[in-house]
């Protein structure tokens, strides 16, 4: 396997400067957390703006400049696919745009966010195995030329909507150790492939590859090697029906940023050794979401109301089950916790350190029993107007909430910052292979992509920016 050769380009670690000197950026004061700290930095929206009630985020720009270095040294051949899905915050698309990384979409509507950022239709995936029929017409219309298939019928709605679109073919995996697996709904199991390649065939499509996921927060490394196996077959199968060559391998997503990603990163190359080194010119993308969203958000909620029960403390703050915190029931790799930010009842020591503890349950804003965040979860004695702080709160939170009851997940605040990078001011250049459709991977976007952004701002309906001094 060739990956370091062929279309190869040298390509520069970036720091944050590359965000910051984004056109729709460039200019605004982003607030430096580098010497006050991510808690000090949140007393102080608090405590400068003392109007504020609602909940807010802050999104770590330094985070991201991290993770994009962690995945560029550890996978310096797989292209990131951002999954929009996961957060499509416009905040974040720019900076991961900013750094060179493309884009994994699923829908119409998530097309439209990312060609709003001036990103070019050529860094998008279309990863989605059953698609609507506008949203292929869609596809079509803007240039998005690359999608996932797993069935005849999706064969069929392609010839007829958006015949020059090559497809990847997904697979089935055997997730069930993932945190989050994805059961049977998606990839084709192996007596499918022949099949499935020659509908595509006779339908006179062009298959590039294939796809897979091995599910979120997958912990047996078993799972890419037996996929990957089957990958090689399909390659060799496509072959012996006198196919074009199948070159591109995507790994789909699932990946975390701590210890599994490493371990994950691993598995990944010496699978790719195993099966795969024979096969000239592989192009390597991945769909990561959670990995560069996770971290990056902080949340803030109020403590609207309380109540003390014997030794019982219950505190009511405004976001919950039915907004951010929806990754409580349907985000099954979410671990939430939380820190008490009393900026109201303890000014002197606002983050309560030393202060007695109780078993405390904390409720959402909604009239729904439901929505209960924590049961018996050790807090200090907190009051009405102070504040919770929830770390990694970016990978499938306010993209899934809801307005349900009139609490509206749509109008939370995101505050930019950033942190000092571990990689700022790196200049150093690693190797890469050539793109999709000769696009080269972690090319930085042009300085008038990001002109349009008010309108990717406009078109994402989640989130509010707030650039802070």
């Amino acid at each position: 396997m060739n990956t370091d050769i062929v279309g190869a380009m040298g390509w520069p670690r970036m720091g944050i400067e590359t965000i910051l000197d984004a056109p729709w950026v460039k200019g605004k004061k982003v607030a430096n957390m580098s010497k006050t700290g991510l808690t000090d930095h949140i007393q102080s929206i608090i405590t400068n703006r003392k109007d504020i009630k609602e909940p807010f985020y802050v999104l770590d720009y330094g985070k991201v400049v991290n993770l994009m270095d962690k995945w560029i040294t550890s996978l310096p051949n797989v292209k990131p696919y951002y999954a929009v899905k996961c957060n499509p915050d416009p905040a974040l698309l720019i900076a991961i745009s900013a750094l060179g990384g493309n884009f994994d979409c699923a829908s119409k509507g998530e097309i439209e966010v990312v060609l709003a950022l001036g990103v070019s239709a050529e860094r998008i995936v279309f990863a989605n195995p059953c698609k609507p029929e506008a949203h292929i017409k869609y596809a079509a219309k803007v240039g998005v030329n690359l999608t996932t298939f797993d069935s005849v019928d999706e064969v069929e709605k392609m010839r007829k909507w958006h015949p020059k679109c090559a497809l990847l073919l997904r697979l089935k995996v055997g997730d069930e150790n993932a945190k989050c697996p994805l059961g049977d709904k998606y990839g084709a199991f192996p007596e499918e492939v022949t099949p499935l390649l020659q509908a595509a065939q006779k339908a006179k499509l062009v298959v590039a590859g294939i796809s897979f996921h091995v599910g979120s927060g997958a912990r047996d490394s078993g799972a890419y090697k037996s996929v990957m196996e089957a990958a090689k077959e399909a390659l060799n199968t496509a072959t012996r029906l006198g196919m074009p060559r199948m070159h591109i391998l995507n790994f789909g997503g699932g990946f975390t940023s701590g210890p599994q990603f490493d371990d994950a990163a691993i598995t990944i190359k010496n699978t790719l050794k195993t099966y795969f080194s024979d096969v000239p010119n592989l192009t390597l993308m991945a769909e990561p979401g959670r990995y560069f969203a996770e971290t990056a958000f902080t949340l803030a909620v109020h403590i609207i109301g309380t109540r003390i029960r014997g030794d019982l403390r219950e505190y009511w703050i405004n976001d919950g089950l039915y907004g951010s915190m929806n990754c409580i029931l349907h985000d099954l790799a979410a671990t939430l916790t939380a820190t008490p930010l009393a900026c109201s009842s303890n000014r002197a020591n606002p983050t309560c350190r030393g202060a007695k503890t109780y078993k405390s349950t904390v409720f959402g804003p909604t009239c729904d029993a439901i929505d209960t965040v924590f049961l018996e979860y050790q807090l200090p004695e907190l009051k009405r107007d102070d504040w919770l702080v929830f770390p990694n709160m970016g990978a499938y939170t306010a993209a899934a909430g809801s307005n349900f009851n009139g609490f509206k997940t749509s109008e939370i605040v995101t505050y930019l910052a950033y942190s000092t990078p571990l990689c700022d001011g790196i200049n150093k250049t690693i190797t890469l292979n050539g793109g999709i459709n000769g696009t080269i991977p972690f090319t930085r976007t042009t300085k008038r992509s990001f002109d349009q952004f008010p309108q990717a701002a406009s078109n994402s309906k989640k989130k509010k920016i707030v650039l802070v001094s």
